[in-house]
């Protein structure tokens, strides 16, 4: 191996390592050495560098101590080269840790884990879904992708930051896509929808094409690129708008006393909805007849799918078949 390469391999290790690499070298030649002149005052090589550590360290315990002239001329060139080389690692340690943190919250470090989501953009949603999942698993790691965000504390948002261009397959990389649970994208309000969307749609294409088999969560604007959205890979698209607009017709025209904005929020915040396939004893019966069985089990049927139609509160005679799925809500912890 020549020397160019050992060199070469030496720079390619991290400078921390490096300080550490030399002191550690250097405390061990000192010991050596030591040992050498001195052996009657340093009988085992584990007492000269025993010797080298503390003398080094600028500790002295004074168990150990040269008695020679050399000797003594050797440790006041270690005194000299190893307390400064010491203090130069110490110094260099705590450069290193607090350069990580900064490169932390500046988005610029690799995320390591596995099993965990992926929310890409950074806007009052996307800091709720964080806030909401904190809250309910607080042991699911998240990592955040966002290009127009160049600084989030750890302390105040618990997710791992990643600044760069969630449609950039170096950034995707960083954010382990090959290892996540699941992604969800999030629209660009501050674009125009028809932009907003594109930029979506991108995203879900490099994502896809980064993990074929992850499920992607994806926010579309506008009615028109919802089967773009579907062709580019995305397995569920949130439409916003289309909610929206029904919440706010629902304010607009709601029976007295009724407050739909307030109810829909408590309801998602303490109950989910559940698709419930029919059990074949459960076919050919009455709605009805069904809803208690599934009360006791602290479930809520507001209606049912059949061949893709949804039917909301249907009639309680009417017959269950075959391929029906009920919807249900149920307590988050069920």
């Amino acid at each position: 191996m020549s020397i160019r390469l050992v060199r070469y391999l030496y720079l390619q290790i991290p400078l921390l390592i490096r300080v550490l690499i030399s002191v550690l070298f250097l405390l061990f030649l000192f010991g050596l050495v030591i040992h050498i002149i001195e052996p009657t005052q340093f009988p085992t090589l584990f007492d000269g560098i025993w010797w080298a550590i503390v003398t080094g360290a600028t500790v002295g315990y004074g168990d150990l101590v040269p008695l020679s002239v050399p000797g003594k001329l050797l440790a006041m060139l270690l005194i000299l080269s190893g307390g400064g080389l010491i203090a130069f690692y110490i110094t260099a340690l705590t450069a290193s840790t607090l350069k990580h943190e900064q490169d932390l919250t500046t988005g610029k470090i690799a995320f390591k884990g596995n099993n965990h989501i992926i929310i890409i953009g950074w806007n009052e949603r996307t800091r709720q879904i964080i806030e909401h999942i904190s809250k309910r698993n607080s042991h699911q790691e998240i990592v955040l992708i966002d290009q127009t965000l160049n600084f989030l504390n750890y302390k105040d948002y618990p997710v791992h930051f990643l600044h760069g261009n969630p449609t950039e397959d170096n950034t995707l990389r960083k954010a382990n896509i090959t290892a996540a649970k699941c992604v969800l994208v999030s629209s660009d309000f501050s674009e125009e929808e028809r932009k907003a969307d594109n930029s979506t749609i991108l995203t879900i294409v490099a994502v896809r094409g980064n993990n074929p088999k992850i499920p992607i969560i994806s926010e579309i604007l506008s009615k028109i690129q919802i089967e773009n959205a579907l062709r580019a890979g995305s397995n569920t698209i949130i439409r916003s708008n289309d909610f929206m607009s029904a919440l706010f017709y629902h304010e607009l025209y709601h029976a007295n006393n009724a407050t739909p904005f307030e109810d829909i929020i408590r309801l998602l915040a303490s109950q989910q909805f559940c698709h419930i396939p029919l059990s074949e004893s459960e076919i050919g019966k009455k709605f009805k007849s069904v809803l208690l069985d599934y009360i006791n089990e602290r479930h809520i049927l507001i209606g049912l799918i059949r061949n893709k139609e949804y039917l909301m509160n249907p009639s309680p005679e009417l017959l269950l078949k075959k391929g029906d799925l009920l919807i249900s809500l149920s307590f988050w912890d069920n």
